[in-house]
């Protein structure tokens, strides 16, 4: 138990380390940052339990008025930003990542890495988040998934990354790919 407690914080704090990394705002008022990457990996190394709630406390913190979004960004008024819905998303795609990797314990690590960061990271990630960016634009659904698409090349190659990170984590030291037991 205390374990995953250490776990859960320590993937919080990549998230917010991430987020370090310059980001690049886009036009659509939704910016390009690492931060994706770390929610990809709470799910593919913790599982979907401790990834999702690793995610969650960073998303709590960063509600709680912590700068820990890309370019010191934090605090309630984000409920109002184009990003609403893709930080709600970030502990469901964490969650959704890790649930396919505890599904598909016999597969090769690597493609089910990069299929469930695919997955969790990108598509369930995406959902909240052209709804919340349709509804804070007032654009229509189809025209909020249009402003996405220059995002979609980043985030596979961040996908890639999660898988290839989960599975050297694996190798390097198999007991700590907490969704893989």
């Amino acid at each position: 138990m205390e374990r995953s407690i250490v776990l859960v914080a320590l993937f919080a704090a990549l998230i917010a380390a991430l987020g370090l990394i310059p980001k690049i705002m886009l036009t659509s008022g939704v910016p390009i940052t690492a931060q994706s990457l770390g929610i990809m990996l709470c799910g593919t190394v913790l599982g979907a339990k401790r990834g999702g709630a690793a995610a969650l406390l960073f998303v709590l913190l960063t509600l709680a008025g912590l700068p820990l979004l890309a370019g010191g960004r934090g605090g309630l008024g984000l409920l109002a930003s184009p990003t609403v819905g893709f930080i709600i998303g970030f502990p469901l795609a964490a969650f959704a990542a890790g649930w396919i990797m505890e599904r598909f314990q016999r597969q090769n690590i690597l493609v089910v890495g990069i299929l469930a960061s695919i997955v969790g990271g990108i598509i369930v990630l995406y959902i909240p988040g052209v709804l919340g960016m349709s509804a804070v634009l007032g654009k229509s659904l189809s025209d909020a998934l249009v402003l996405m698409l220059p995002f979609i090349t980043g985030d596979l190659i961040k996908a890639a990354l999660a898988g290839f990170i989960t599975q050297a984590i694996h190798r390097a030291r198999p007991h700590l790919l907490l969704s893989r037991h």
